[in-house]
């Protein structure tokens, strides 16, 4: 049996459903560029796009996923941020943007990441994938697999640099996707902010880095994400900024200068921020509901989102009513892993759902042992006998 909750928040902001923002004519921004998206990041919204499926070579914004299965080794504490790595010679002969590292070089994790993040190094991009999976060909074979896991369609790599190669193409929607993913990574950001920084400090080898994305100095609240060019590519950028708890994530494919690139970034930026603003209805700190658990040590846990609920509205859109309804099973039975989805916290326009959220569980519920089972009957029928 499930339990379901109805929620009325009164005077929210109007949320748009994605199809309805999709569907609206879009102004004429004067955009370059031969591919562009503009998403908001709770709510993976798209505000603007063009040509936004169209497969290209995404150069060196292909680190993101690198940048991604690293911070996923990370959180799993399958690496450490302070191991130490020896440079391979395969890692050390990459040409293209680098940081000229030696074979059997020692770097920490912490610096590839900067040199990565920063100044889009592919021998510390390398490096870093043959030190987490043993071999290069192994992550790039987990960067694939990462693309099935999260649905890309336009997607495909063939090395962690984005240095040209046959059948390694992204789209500008995707790329957006992959950011969005990143970004759940909060920490991500302490690298891609960075505007410049040192590796080999206090030694004649001292490398000076310097962000390859020029908009994080120059454009207020943009903390990322990730440059690219090749001949073939042109310019492209993948860039992100947050602005009143609103995050936008905007990419460009196609470019054909640095200064076309940054321009059209900035505009999309821009009209997100003049055009949408968003509405937090829980975050995943915030405690949604409660939920009873059979045969657990405890009886009871919280419930979170497993992302921010949040509604993304129109600026100057009336207030309007909206329903929320959480929906949970009554009958989930230990054991219980934090963070297992447990329910579904949906929002709703008018009867029209606009969005749903998982919810998860908020701890680990190990199953009872005896004594706690005999003690939990026998509060169970005592209620029995109350009711």
């Amino acid at each position: 049996m499930k339990r379901i909750f109805l929620f009325l928040c009164l005077f929210m902001y109007l949320a748009q459903p994605s199809s309805l923002l999709a569907e609206e004519s879009q102004p004429n921004l004067d955009l370059k560029g031969k591919s562009l998206i503009l998403i908001e990041q709770d709510t993976g919204k798209v505000l603007y796009e063009n040509n936004s499926d169209q497969p290209l070579p995404p150069a060196s914004m292909t680190k993101m996923m690198t940048l991604l299965l690293v911070a996923e080794a990370l959180e799993e504490a399958r690496v450490s941020i302070n191991d130490t790595v020896i440079v391979s010679e395969h890692a050390a002969s990459m040409g293209g943007s680098q940081i000229f590292l030696e074979p059997n070089e020692e770097m920490s994790v912490d610096d590839l990441l900067k040199a990565v993040a920063i100044a889009s190094a592919n021998d510390a991009s390398v490096a870093l994938a043959e030190y987490i999976y043993g071999s290069e060909q192994a992550f790039i074979q987990a960067m694939n697999d990462k693309v099935a896991e999260l649905g890309l369609e336009q997607t495909h790599f063939q090395n962690t640099t984005g240095l040209p190669a046959e059948d390694h193409y992204s789209s500008a929607y995707d790329m957006a996707m992959i950011a969005r993913e990143l970004l759940k990574y909060e920490f991500i950001t302490d690298y891609t902010s960075i505007y410049e920084d040192y590796l080999r400090k206090d030694t004649e080898d001292e490398f000076w880095l310097v962000n390859t994305n020029r908009l994080v100095k120059f454009y207020p609240g943009v903390d990322g994400l990730k440059t690219g060019f090749t001949q073939e590519a042109k310019y492209c950028l993948t860039a992100t900024a947050k602005k009143d708890n609103m995050r936008l994530i905007a990419v460009v494919m196609g470019a054909e200068s640095p200064k076309e690139r940054n321009a059209t970034i900035s505009r999309l930026l821009d009209f997100g921020y003049a055009q949408f603003q968003l509405q937090q209805l829980y975050t995943t700190e915030q405690t949604v509901t409660d939920m009873e658990i059979i045969k657990g040590e405890v009886n009871r846990i919280d419930v979170y989102p497993k992302q921010n609920a949040s509604i993304l509205t129109k600026k100057g859109e009336d207030l309007s009513l909206i329903e929320t309804k959480i929906e949970i099973n009554d009958q989930i039975m230990a054991p219980i892993k934090k963070d297992e989805v447990v329910g579904s916290l949906e929002i709703y326009l008018n009867d029209q759902l606009i969005d749903s959220v998982d919810l998860v569980a908020g701890a680990n519920v190990e199953r009872a042992n005896v004594w706690q089972l005999m003690a939990d009957s026998f509060r169970r029928l005592v209620k029995v006998g109350k009711s």
